[in-house]
Order: structure tokens, then sequence, then C-alpha cells
């Protein structure tokens, strides 16, 4: 006896990748904006720090959403041990991938705390920009193909077929507006870089 085709948990583990996507999708086109103002961060600083800040909750959101996965299958969740885990060369770069994460936002912030000048924190996020943009072109390309149907399925009449669509799409919106907040909230502290 084979079985079903469907079971319980399943429509969670669709709905963790639908959100990890979504966000994704946000991410990639935030992070474009970001890119964006490097080759002229003497005039768009501003912008730089703004969107760097803003960043930040949709990247925890999708670091809680990817970290749920893994200790969801890790843990032996019959329903995430089914789906799978990631391809060895994604699970491979995952902590590559966090890693640097980290260090590019960890390095961000510090520098906005501490102001100019600091030089070495300065190279620390320069360092950490070059790695990250290696490992996370490596990661976007493995899931690119995947992105546009996962990302936009709750977008799409009665969410596809898995509950809670609202809640996730909810979710996405959330980070964002936290992300604008915390830019807000925060923009003062810029005024060091700014005026120099």
């Amino acid at each position: 006896m084979g079985a079903p085709a469907h079971l319980p948990g399943d429509d969670r583990v669709v709905a963790n990748a639908r959100l990890t996507a979504a966000v994704a999708v946000a991410l990639l086109v935030l992070l474009a904006a970001e890119g964006a103002t490097i080759p002229f961060i003497g005039g768009l600083l501003g912008p730089h720090i703004f969107i760097g800040m803003l960043l930040i909750p949709p990247v925890l959101a999708k670091l809680g959403s990817t970290g749920y996965r893994f200790a969801r299958y890790y843990s032996d969740s019959p329903a995430y041990v089914r789906r799978g885990p990631p391809h060895i060369a994604l699970r491979s770069l995952a902590p590559g991938v966090v890693l640097t994460t980290l260090a590019l936002f960890g390095t961000g912030v510090a520098l906005l705390l501490q102001g100019p000048p600091d030089d070495t924190m300065r190279f620390a996020h320069k360092l950490a920009f070059i790695a990250w943009v290696a490992l996370m072109s490596l990661h976007v390309l493995g899931h690119l193909l995947e992105l546009p149907g996962l990302a936009s399925a709750d977008w799409r009449r009665g969410g596809a077929g898995v509950r809670g669509a609202r809640l996730r799409v909810a979710v996405l919106a959330a980070a964002i507006l936290a992300g604008v907040a915390l830019a807000l909230v925060t923009e003062p502290l810029a005024s060091g870089w700014l005026s120099g």
C-alpha cells in the first residue's frame, strides 16, 4: 500500500517554501537597489545606508524561514524529511552564506554606530561584501528556477491550495515595514557619514 499523495504536514512545508521564496524575491529587489548605490557611493551614501538598514528585517525573516526548515528537517519532522534537504551543493554553501550575511550587515551596522572615520571596519565591510557576493550569487543561481513559481503562488487566487497565504503575505509586508521603520529611526546616525 503506497503513501497518500498529500499528507497533513506537507502543506506546512510548502507554506514555508513559499514564504522563503517571497522574502527572497523582495530581497533581490532591495539588494539590486542597494547594489546600484555602490558605484556612486560618494553621492549615494545616504540611500546606501537607508536601504542597508531597511534590509535587516527582511534578511532576518529569510534566515528565520530557512532556519526553521533546517531545524525541522534535522529534528526528523516527517513532512520535512519527505521533502528532503536542499541539493548538497546548496547545503555546502549555506554556512558561508549565513556567515557572510551576518558579517556584511554586522560590519555595516558597526560602521553606522561608530561613525567616521573607521578604516578598519570599512575594510572589513568591503571584504565581507566581496565574500558575500560570491556565495550569494551561487545561492541565487541554485534557486533561480523554483523561485518564480513559489514566490507568486500566494498572490494567485486562493493561495494556490495552501492555507495561510494571507498570513505569509502579511509576514512579508511586516518585514518590509519594519525595515522602513528601522531605516527611519536610524537615519540620524548616518549624519556623521553624510556630513564628512
